[in-house]
């Protein structure tokens, strides 16, 4: 491939360079979500609907540690965006070297207290009854490859950064078409149950860290760092980890939400209804596909142009990506409004001769799955606004807003709505704290956008 340049993000026409940033990333983003979709529907049915459930309860875990590394790529690359407008090249360099130590560092001790602490750590998250028995061995297995995810994390949204979403994209595909593989060999050839599953995310993993070391290593990116850029540097450090700590707050929100949820569907139909989220929880990583691509197609451009003071072309940025999202969206809840039966099913095993407990677990998802989806989605044409608003304030070194804003939708709405409306409306409380969530911060959101577009880019 030929090499990119960044400054194309500063030409190109907005509609133009949208679609071709946000396509390579809807596609990256479409072929982990549909890993993480069809994983469930292998493990769903080779090992059966608590497999589902135990995997619901670990993922959040371990992706908070993986998050870091995330929230370390996203504060880093509102930094190299930046720079790269402003044509500051050494401190992009610098910026990305302390991305990789900070990773490094901090994954690692955060691993070592996951492992200490495996058996607290997945009852808190729901893993409860039967469903332990099932989780512990994929949680201890996942956790040894989660320093690779965190690392792939942080150097993808870096290569996409520089605006390369090609590379970035083959490196979300390849984890999820290894993963695939081994799923099939692991579980349903070797027949290595839950822990088959699990060395099959974390074989994947490294797969994927792999080919960013290549890119970063083969004269691919105009980041080409040596030894020095790995020392840490105070300023950069702050700035990292305060632009990344957006990120991670919205994660460490999601892992709460997701332990507060599993606990209190828990209480309200035990195991059957923790199933229900979990199969809910993929088709949310699945069916926004479109709308997150969008997301990460947006930031460099945004990013980029704002760092080289380019205002008109950022306005332009911001109205195009939610309406285009807005669009999508649409047509996203109107295939989740018409089929949730029929989703739900790809997920449940049909075989002959299945054990009762699998059978009535099976009987209560399909029963309550097709209210619960529906609510949960209700939101889903107008969450755009409210994605693309707090990324926009990450995008341009503006961390407080940024806060607020991702925090608003779950922390600030959705966990006190839980908590409250299932006491009056049992089950149905649950899913309808979702739209309402969604509903009010994508209000607060938007009031908050349209005054910063008229303080900061009106010139």
């Amino acid at each position: 491939m030929a090499k990119i340049k960044s400054e194309e993000l500063g030409t190109l026409p907005i509609s133009k360079l949208l679609i071709k940033q946000s396509i390579p990333a809807s596609i990256g983003v479409l072929v982990m979500s549909l890993n993480v979709l069809v994983d469930s529907i292998f493990v769903g049915n080779w090992i059966g609907p608590l497999a589902i459930a135990a995997i619901s309860v670990v993922l959040p875990v371990t992706f908070f540690v993986a998050a870091l590394g995330m929230a370390i790529g996203v504060g880093g690359a509102s930094i190299i965006s930046r720079a790269l407008g402003a044509g500051e090249i050494e401190k992009a360099k610098c910026t990305f070297g302390n991305q990789i130590t900070l990773t490094v560092l901090v994954t690692i001790g955060m691993v070592i207290l996951g492992l200490v602490f495996t058996d607290t750590l997945i009852p808190a998250f729901g893993g409860k009854g039967e469903i332990f028995d099932f989780a512990k061995p994929f949680y201890t297995v996942v956790f040894y490859g989660v320093p690779f995810l965190a690392l792939t994390m942080m150097g993808n949204i870096v290569i996409r950064s520089e605006g390369k979403p090609n590379y970035a994209m083959i490196a979300m595909i390849i984890p999820s078409v290894a993963n695939l593989t081994m799923d099939y060999l692991f579980i349903y050839i070797f027949d290595w149950g839950m822990e088959g599953a699990a060395w099959a995310t974390s074989i994947s993993y490294m797969f994927s860290f792999v080919y960013l070391v290549y890119i970063f290593r083969t004269n691919r990116s105009e980041l080409e760092i040596n030894v020095s850029h790995l020392r840490l540097r105070l300023p950069l450090i702050k700035e990292i980890t305060s632009l990344g700590s957006v990120t991670l707050a919205r994660q460490a929100v999601i892992s709460i939400v997701v332990l507060i949820l599993n606990n209190i569907l828990f209480d309200i139909g035990k195991e059957a209804l923790v199933a229900v989220y979990a199969i809910i929880g993929r088709m949310l990583m699945f069916a926004l596909f479109p709308i997150y691509g969008i997301a990460q197609g947006f930031l460099p451009i945004v990013g980029f142009n704002y760092g080289a003071e380019k205002f008109d072309r950022v306005k332009e940025t911001i109205y195009t990506a939610i309406t285009y999202a807005s669009i999508l969206g649409a047509v996203v809840y109107l295939g989740i409004f018409l089929f949730p039966i029929e989703i739900a099913s790809l997920f449940l095993s049909s075989k002959e001769g299945l054990p009762a407990n699998e059978v009535a677990i099976n009987n209560y998802v399909l029963e309550h799955i097709s209210s619960a989806m529906r609510w949960v989605f209700a939101a889903t044409p107008i969450i755009a606004l409210q994605l693309l608003g707090g990324a926009y304030f990450q995008a341009i070194g503006k961390a407080v807003p940024a806060m607020l804003l991702t925090l608003s939708r779950q922390g600030f709405f959705f966990i006190p709505l839980v908590f409250v409306l299932p006491h009056f409306f049992g089950e149905l409380g649950v899913w309808t704290s979702f739209a309402i969530a969604d509903v009010l911060a994508t209000i607060v959101t938007w009031w908050y956008l349209r005054r910063e577009i008229r303080r900061t880019l009106t010139v």
